[in-house]
C-alpha cells in the first residue's frame, strides 16, 4: 500500500520523527497527574511520549528542548556490518515467510535500529521485523521501568528480610511439639506438652510482632523517607511512636528467647522445656514497662484511623509511593504485610496476650503454686492494662472529636447563657466531651427541631449543622444548659421522650426526644452521671475571663515543663547507671574492690563542683550510682 511512499519507508520516517537527541520516544498512556520532565506541566494522554532508555515522560512538543539521552550515549557501539546482526539467508527467508516465527523473535537490549547499517533492499523486510521487535521490547522495558524508581535500590531491604528469616529459624515450626525431637517428646507428660505448646506460641507470636514492627521501620518508613521523600510529619503520622514500640517488644522478645536458651537440654539445640515464664510476664505488664505500654498503645491505637486515612490519601496522589509499594509487595512476605495490614496487626497485639496467658495458666500444674500465682497476677495486670488503654483511646478520640467540632464552629457564633454573658466556641476546649448525638428539641406547639447535642463535663450544648459548619442552635431557650441542679425525667406514655428540669432561678424545663427507647435510656443515664460529678461554679465558672484563661494556660505550660524536667532527670539517672556499668567492666576480678573504690572516687570527683554549695546535690547523684551498682553488680 503506497501513499507517500512505500509502507516501510513511512514507518522509518515515523520512527525518525519520534527520535530526538538520542531519545527513542514511544507513545504512552498516562494519568492526569503526570508532569512533563521538560516543562513540568501536566500531560494529557494524547500528547505523552516516553523514552524507555532514560525513563523520562514529556509532551510531544517538548521533545526538541530535552537534553540528550544519557543512557543511549553509553549504549552507542561502533557500526558493525549487517552480517554481525542479521541471521543466515535461510533463517531470513523463514522469518519473512512466517508470521508465527516472526512474532516469537527475541532480541537483547543492545539490539537497536540505530545499530543496523548497510544492507540492501532485500533486507528491508527483516529490518522491519527487527525494528518491530525492538519497539515491543522497548515497550516492555518501559513498563518495567515504570514499576521501579531506581535500579540501584530495588532490593535494598533484602538484607533485613534475610536477617529476619535467620532470626526466626528457632520458631519456624508450627508448634513446640513439632519443634522438638519425637523421642524427647514421648518422655513428657501430656499436660506439660500442652503448656509448652502455648508458651512456644507466645514466643512465636511475639517474634512475628517484632518482625512486623521491623518491617514497618526498616522497609516502609525508611522507603517513604529516603526513596519516596515524603515529609517527616506525614511519615510520623502514618507510623506514630514506632521506635518506642520496637524497643519495648524487642526487649521482651530477647528475654523470652534467653529463657528458651536456658531451657535447652544439654547436648541438643532443638529440645527445650521452659519451666517458668510468670516472672517475665509480671515484669512486662507491671511497673514502668506497663506504663510505657499504656502510653504507646493508647497513642498508636487512637491514631490508627487517621494513619490509615492519610496513607490512602498519599497513596492515591503520589506516584512515587505507588511505585515503591508495588515494588515492595512483589515478595510473598511483604505482600502479606502491607502498610495497612501492619498497622492493624500492631493495634491488635495487646489483645492477644490474655488468651495466651490464660491457656498457659490452665495447663500449669497445681503443684507449681508460685508459677501459677505469677501467671494469675500477670493476667490480672494485663486486663487492667487493656482496660486503661481502652479508656485512654476513648478519651483521646473524644478530645480530637471536640477539637474537630470547635474548628468547624462559626468563629462569630456565640450564645447567651442564663445569668448573662456570651458563651463562645473557645469555651468548649476547657471541658471534656462525655457523649455526643442527635436529639429532637420540642419547640412551642408540636414542632420538632433536630439538634446536635454535646454532653460536656458541666454543661449541655445544642448545635445546628449547616454547610459542614456548626453554629449554636436557634431555640426558644439558651442552647447552653448547666448541669448544676439539673434533673432528668422520662415522659409518661412516651418511650423516646424525656424532660430536663433546671432548678435555677427562674427554673426551666426542656423537652427532648431520642431516636429510640434505648437511645433515651443511654442519654438519661449519661446526663444523670455527669450531673452528679459536675463541679461547682466556684471551682469551675461557666464562662472564663481572659485573665483566668491566661492563668490556666500558664499553669498548664508550667506543668508541661515540669514533666519534661522529670523525664530529663530520669534519663540522667539512667546515664549514671550506665556509666557505673561501663566503668566496672574495665576492671579485673582480682582487683574488684579497688575498681569499685576507684569508680566511686572518680564518679564522685566527676559530679563535684568547686563551689561549697554544690555538694548539696551529691546525695542524690550518689544514690543514682548506688542504684546502678545494685542493678549491675561487678563480678
Amino acid at each position: 500500500i503506497t501513499y507517500d511512499g512505500t509502507k516501510p519507508e513511512k514507518e522509518a520516517r515515523e520512527r525518525e520523527a519520534r527520535s530526538s537527541n538520542g531519545h527513542l520516544f514511544t507513545s504512552l498512556t498516562v494519568s492526569s497527574t503526570t508532569l512533563c520532565s521538560s516543562c513540568n506541566r501536566s500531560i494529557t494522554a494524547k500528547e505523552a511520549l516516553s523514552c524507555p532508555a532514560c525513563n523520562v515522560t514529556i509532551h510531544n512538543r517538548c521533545r526538541d528542548s530535552l537534553a540528550s539521552c544519557a543512557k543511549m550515549k553509553q549504549r552507542v557501539r561502533p557500526e558493525r556490518p549487517s552480517s554481525a546482526i542479521y541471521p543466515s539467508d535461510s533463517l531470513r527467508q523463514s522469518l519473512l515467510g512466517s508470521r508465527r516465527v516472526r512474532s516469537g523473535l527475541s532480541l537483547a537490549k543492545s539490539v537497536s535500529t540505530n545499530n543496523i547499517a548497510g544492507g540492501n533492499e532485500d533486507s528491508s523486510g527483516l529490518k522491519r521485523i527487527l525494528s518491530q521487535s525492538t519497539e515491543s521490547l522497548n515497550f516492555r522495558n518501559r513498563t518495567l521501568s515504570m514499576e521501579s524508581l531506581t535500579d540501584d535500590g530495588e532490593w535494598w531491604w533484602s538484607p533485613l528480610l534475610e536477617e529476619l528469616q535467620e532470626e526466626g529459624s528457632c520458631v519456624q515450626a508450627d508448634s513446640w511439639s513439632l519443634a522438638v525431637e519425637p523421642d524427647f517428646l514421648q518422655k513428657l507428660h501430656k499436660d506439660l506438652i500442652k503448656q509448652q505448646d502455648v508458651i512456644y506460641e507466645l514466643i512465636q507470636t511475639e517474634f512475628h510482632h517484632v518482625r512486623t514492627l521491623r518491617i514497618m521501620e526498616g522497609v516502609y518508613r525508611r522507603g517513604m523517607q529516603e526513596e519516596v521523600m515524603l515529609e517527616a510529619g506525614v511519615v510520623h503520622t502514618i507510623f506514630p511512636c514506632l521506635d518506642q514500640l520496637l524497643e519495648l517488644h524487642s526487649s521482651f522478645l530477647s528475654e523470652l528467647l534467653n529463657r528458651r536458651k536456658e531451657g535447652l537440654v544439654e547436648g541438643s539445640s532443638t529440645n527445650f522445656v521452659i519451666r517458668s515464664i510468670g516472672d517475665l510476664l509480671l515484669k512486662q505488664f507491671s511497673g514502668q514497662s506497663a506504663d510505657d505500654m499504656k502510653k504507646l498503645y493508647s497513642e498508636f491505637c487512637s491514631r490508627h484511623p487517621k494513619a490509615v486515612k492519610l496513607y490512602k490519601e498519599v497513596l492515591t496522589r503520589d506516584r512515587r509511593l505507588q511505585q515503591f509499594i508495588r515494588r515492595v509487595c512483589r515478595g510473598p512476605l511483604l505482600r502479606r504485610h502491607g502498610v495497612q495490614e501492619c498497622i492493624l496487626l500492631v493495634t491488635q497485639r495487646i489483645t492477644k496476650y490474655p488468651v495466651l496467658i490464660k491457656r498457659i495458666l490452665d495447663n500449669t500444674k497445681g503443684d507449681i503454686e508460685e508459677e501459677a500465682q505469677s501467671l494469675s497476677q500477670a493476667l490480672q495486670l494485663l486486663k487492667d492494662l487493656i482496660s486503661s488503654v481502652d479508656h485512654e483511646v476513648l478519651e483521646l478520640d473524644r478530645t480530637r472529636r471536640l477539637q474537630e467540632i470547635q474548628a468547624r464552629l462559626d468563629p462569630r457564633a456565640q450564645a447567651e447563657v442564663q445569668g448573662g454573658g456570651a458563651f463562645r466556641g473557645g469555651e468548649l476546649l476547657r471541658r471534656r466531651l462525655l457523649h455526643e448525638g442527635t436529639l429532637l428539641w420540642k419547640l412551642q406547639g408540636s414542632r420538632m427541631k433536630d439538634v446536635q447535642v454535646l454532653l460536656m463535663s458541666d454543661i449541655l450544648v445544642f448545635l445546628q449543622e449547616k454547610d459542614q459548619k456548626f453554629t449554636f442552635a436557634s431555640l426558644d431557650k439558651s442552647p447552653v444548659v448547666s448541669l448544676n441542679n439539673l434533673i432528668v425525667r422520662d415522659i409518661a406514655n412516651q418511650e423516646r421522650g424525656m424532660y430536663l428540669i433546671s432548678a435555677s432561678t427562674p427554673p426551666e424545663m426542656f423537652e427532648l426526644h431520642a431516636a429510640s427507647k434505648d437511645d433515651r435510656r443511654t442519654w438519661m443515664t449519661r446526663i444523670q452521671q455527669a450531673a452528679l460529678s459536675c463541679p461547682s461554679r466556684d471551682e469551675f465558672p461557666l464562662i472564663e475571663t481572659e485573665d483566668k484563661a491566661l492563668l490556666r494556660r500558664l499553669r498548664a505550660d508550667i506543668q508541661q515543663k515540669d514533666r519534661e524536667v522529670l523525664e530529663l532527670l530520669q534519663e540522667r539517672v539512667t546515664l549514671f547507671s550506665d556509666l557505673v556499668e561501663a566503668t566496672g567492666r574495665g576492671g579485673t576480678e582480682e582487683g574488684g574492690v579497688e575498681v569499685i573504690s576507684c569508680c566511686s572516687s572518680s564518679c564522685r570527683n566527676l559530679f563535684r563542683a568547686d563551689t561549697p554549695h554544690a555538694p548539696q546535690a551529691e546525695p542524690l547523684l550518689m544514690g543514682a550510682l548506688s542504684e546502678g551498682a545494685d542493678k549491675f553488680p561487678l563480678n
